[in-house]
This record gives C-alpha cells, structure tokens and sequence, in this order.
C-alpha cells in the first residue's frame, strides 16, 4: 500500500523535508491552520525525554467477552522482547477523551440516519467523566462539536451531519489526531481515542495514508475504525477498495484498537456497543523503560498475562524512543 497523494502535484508544490510538508498539509486543513501559527509551521512535537510510559489493554477470552477483574500480578509487559517492571496500573478504565469521526460523504446519504442513530447510543454510554467531539468529514473537515462532557450537545451535533461530496478521510484523521494532541500530555490521567466511521476510501485528502499512519503511531492514541465497505463483488475487487480497508486495519492495530467491518448497516450499533463496551473494560498500565538509548527507534510492546494463557490481548504495538 502506497500513498503518494502529495507526488501527485506539481513538483513545485512537493516539499522535501518534513516541515515543508506540515506547512503545504497546515495550510490546506483550514481553518485549524490559521487558529495557531505555530502549529501550522510544523509537525506536533513529543517529547525529548520519555518518562513513564502508558499502555492501555484489553483483554478477552476465549468467547471473545472482555474480561475485567485482573490484577497486576496477572499481567507481564516486555518491552522488545525484555521484561519490564509495571510501576503503574489501575484496573478501572482513567476518563476518557474520544473524538467521533463521522464519514458524511455523498455515498453516506442512505446510511446516515443509522450511523446517526447508532453514534448517539455510543454517546449515550460515555460516563460524566469522559469528554467527546464530533467530527464530521466530505470534502471538508468540520468539527460540530468542540471537546464537552454535555451528551445532549454530543448528540444534537451527531445529528447535524449532512452527506454531500467526497471523502477526505485521511485529512480527517490528521485533523483530529493534531487536536487531541494539542490538548496536552495527560497520560496517566486520561485515555484518548478516536471512533473512526467511513463507508470507502480517501478520495480529496491532501495527506497521505502514509503521513497518518506516522502521526498516529507517535501520538499513542487509540483508533477505532469501522468500515461500512461495499458487498458488491465489483467493487469488492477493485485496488482503492483493498487500499481503504488495508489502512483502517493497520491504523487500529498499531495503536491498540480495533477494525470492524459490519456485513450489513442494521450491524453498526452492535458494533458501535462492541466499542464502547471494549472502553469501559480497559487496564490501564504503566512502565518506565530500562533502555536508557536516545536512538529514536521503533521499540515494541508486548503485554501478556501468563497464567491465563487463552487470553486474548490488545495494546498499542509500541512506541519511539528519545530522539538522540
């Protein structure tokens, strides 16, 4: 899977280094360019020094039904491949920040009454403490609703979307993921999440699946994607269509969450429930790494619970290390 959108342009237009390219993606994402000029020069930043880091986990059995009532003593965290000491755990789920990504496309227009429907429940199950927006995505990205704990004002907005034009899928994402970042860095204190909703693949974006993917894995943030794919086997066939449902599958499992893809709309609550319910059963985990190397790599996380071995667990793969 490729996603060259950008060499796509004229050569002029396609940038070199990674500055240049958050300016030309910043100043086509607007208005969110123009509400910080600094972040509209360049790339989130993350910090140098990496402390304590933070692992959300899911676990279920053999039945797939979440399980909750572990313990630390169940679980073993092995940072690539070495065992690392948990210094921090809570086997309640922390509050959560989560944005509501809604594909509101031209091709969305029988579909959104029931994603409608199906979102608000979602929202419905978000405790007093957790805060959500909602985001909505065609041609352009908008958010309906800023960051509130108010489910009414969450639910009012799930039900302004309207489906007109393309499908900016990746700009979305890119959007969205840059807010909740700028929010700050509450790891250990609150969990952040994005529930993803699209019906095909990115067709007006200016990033690229590529530049997402990136993002996301850096950001540790969680991301639930579901997939309202065509069932005609044409379409089924075509590249764009392996493509959309390649990336929603890798974005979810690199950053611990989850890809489905409902054979039918009258499918989408349960899968909606389906999360929802994965939220509320999370651990929250939490280690400072023995690898004291300011190399900048790719360090992957393992989290097993070793006397329960038919246990299936999800997490984020891993993270970068301090640059050097």
């Amino acid at each position: 899977m490729h996603g060259g959108r950008l060499s796509q342009r004229p050569r002029d237009m396609v940038l070199d280094s990674r500055v240049g390219q958050a300016v030309l993606l910043a100043a086509a994402l607007a208005p969110w360019a123009a509400a910080s000029a600094t972040e509209a020069r360049d790339e989130p930043t993350f910090k140098a020094d990496v402390g304590v880091i933070h692992v959300s986990v899911s676990v279920s059995d053999s039945r797939n039904r979440f399980l909750k009532g572990l313990t630390q003593g169940d679980f073993a965290l092995f940072e690539d491949g070495i065992q690392q000491e948990v210094s921090f755990f809570s086997p309640t789920p922390l509050p959560l920040v989560i944005s509501l990504l809604i594909d509101s496309s031209g091709s969305m227009t029988e579909k959104l009454a029931t994603a409608q429907e199906a979102a608000s429940r979602f929202v419905a199950s978000l405790s007093p403490s957790d805060v959500g927006q909602i985001v909505e995505f065609g041609d352009h990205v908008g958010t309906l609703q800023e960051f509130t704990s108010d489910q009414h004002a969450l639910v009012a907005a799930v039900r302004r979307t309207r489906a007109a034009g393309g499908t900016c899928l990746y700009d979305a994402l890119y959007v969205t993921l840059r807010q909740l970042l700028a929010r700050g860095d509450r790891e250990g204190a609150e969990r952040r999440a994005i529930v993803l909703l699209s019906d095909g693949e990115d067709t007006t974006s200016i990033a690229t699946d590529q530049q997402v993917l990136e993002l996301a894995r850096r950001s540790g943030i969680g991301i639930y994607a579901i997939g309202l794919l065509s069932d005609d086997p044409a379409e089924r066939n075509r590249v764009a269509f392996g493509e959309a449902t390649y990336f929603l599958t890798s974005i979810a499992r690199d950053t611990g969450g989850e890809a489905h893809f409902p054979a039918s709309l009258a499918r989408l609550s349960g899968v909606y429930q389906r999360i929802a319910e994965d939220l509320r059963c999370q651990y929250s985990l939490g280690y400072v790494s023995n690898n004291t190397t300011r190399d900048g790599k790719w360090r992957r996380i393992q989290v097993r619970t070793p006397g329960r071995r038919d246990l299936a667990i999800r997490n984020k793969l891993g993270y970068y290390g301090p640059g050097g």
